[in-house]
C-alpha cells in the first residue's frame, strides 16, 4: 500500500506534473484538496481511485457525473465554498451598508474563476452596489490589489474561495486591517487570524469526511459506490476585535446568526 504527498495547491503549473509522478509510483490513493489538483489528478488517471475536496460544483466541473453516482474513479465531498459567495455579499452589506462600492479579490490563473465573478456580479447588481474585480495570483499582486482599492474608492472587500489566498490569509489580514478595508472571507481560518468576518462549511469536517472516503477506499471501496458529500451546516464566524479596530459595529442580525464570535 502506497501512500505519496505533494503540495502544489498555489502552483498551478506544477498539478499535472506532480499528479502524472503519483500516478508513475502507482499510489493505491490519491487525495486533492482544490478542483485545480482534482482536475489534474483526472487528466492523470482513470484507474487509480480519487478522493477530492473542492469549493466547486464537482459535476459542473466535470469530475463526476452526479453527487448520488459519481462513476468513474472519483468522489469526495463539495464543500460548495464558491456558491455561497453571493450570501457573503449579503453579509457585507449588511454589515457595511453605506458603502456602494465593493472590491472583489479573485485569482483569475484558476478555471473556475470566470464563473465564480459571474455569480457575485448578479448578487451585486440585485444589491444595487459596484462590483470592481481585482486580480491577485502572486504576493505582490494582493499588495497592489489592496492599493487599488483605495484608488477605487471601495468600502468593503470580498475574497473569493482559493488554495492560493488561503496560504496567504495572514498577508490577506494584515493588508486588510492596514488600509482599513471590512473583508469577509471565505473560511474560518482568515478570521482566526484577525480577519473580520467569514462564512463557509467547516474545512476541518470537510477533510474529516475525505480522509473517511480515502480510508473505505483503501479497505476495498470503489469510487462510483460512494456518493459525493455535502455539509449539512455552515459557519458564520465574526471577529468583535478587529471589528472594533474598523470603527464598525457589527449588527444584532448578524450576532445573532453567528455560530463563533471571537472576542
Amino acid at each position: 500500500m502506497a501512500l505519496e504527498y505533494r503540495w502544489a495547491e498555489d502552483h498551478y503549473d506544477r498539478l499535472p506534473a506532480l499528479a502524472a509522478d503519483l500516478v508513475a509510483r502507482k499510489v493505491n490513493v490519491i487525495a486533492t484538496g482544490s478542483m485545480p489538483s482534482a482536475l489534474a489528478a483526472k487528466d492523470a488517471t482513470s484507474t487509480i481511485p480519487i478522493v477530492f475536496e473542492t469549493g466547486i460544483d464537482p459535476v459542473e466541473a466535470g469530475l463526476v457525473a452526479s453527487f448520488a453516482r459519481p462513476r468513474g474513479n472519483l468522489t469526495g465531498v463539495c464543500m460548495l465554498t464558491a456558491a455561497l459567495t453571493p450570501k457573503r455579499l449579503e453579509f457585507l452589506s449588511d454589515l457595511v451598508p453605506q458603502a456602494r462600492v465593493f472590491g472583489l479579490l479573485v485569482n483569475t490563473s484558476t478555471s473556475t474563476a470566470e464563473r465564480m465573478i459571474g455569480e457575485v456580479e448578479e448578487a451585486a447588481r440585485t444589491k444595487g452596489v459596484q462590483l470592481e474585480i481585482l486580480k491577485a495570483s502572486t504576493e505582490n499582486e494582493i499588495d497592489d490589489a489592496f492599493a487599488d482599492l483605495v484608488h477605487l474608492r471601495a468600502g468593503a472587500l470580498l475574497v473569493l474561495p482559493d488554495p492560493f489566498f488561503l496560504g496567504r490569509r495572514e498577508q490577506l489580514v494584515t493588508l486588510a486591517s492596514r488600509y482599513a478595508v471590512p473583508a469577509i472571507y471565505p473560511l474560518r481560518e482568515f478570521v482566526a487570524v484577525g480577519g473580520l468576518i467569514s462564512y463557509a462549511a467547516s474545512i476541518t469536517a470537510a477533510f474529516h469526511l475525505l480522509g473517511i472516503y480515502a480510508g473505505r477506499i483503501l479497505a476495498g471501496a470503489k469510487p462510483a459506490d460512494l456518493p459525493v458529500q455535502q455539509p449539512t451546516t455552515f459557519e458564520l464566524v465574526v471577529n468583535l476585535k478587529t471589528a472594533k479596530a474598523l470603527g464598525l459595529t457589527i449588527p444584532p442580525s448578524i450576532l445573532a446568526r453567528a455560530d463563533e464570535v471571537i472576542e
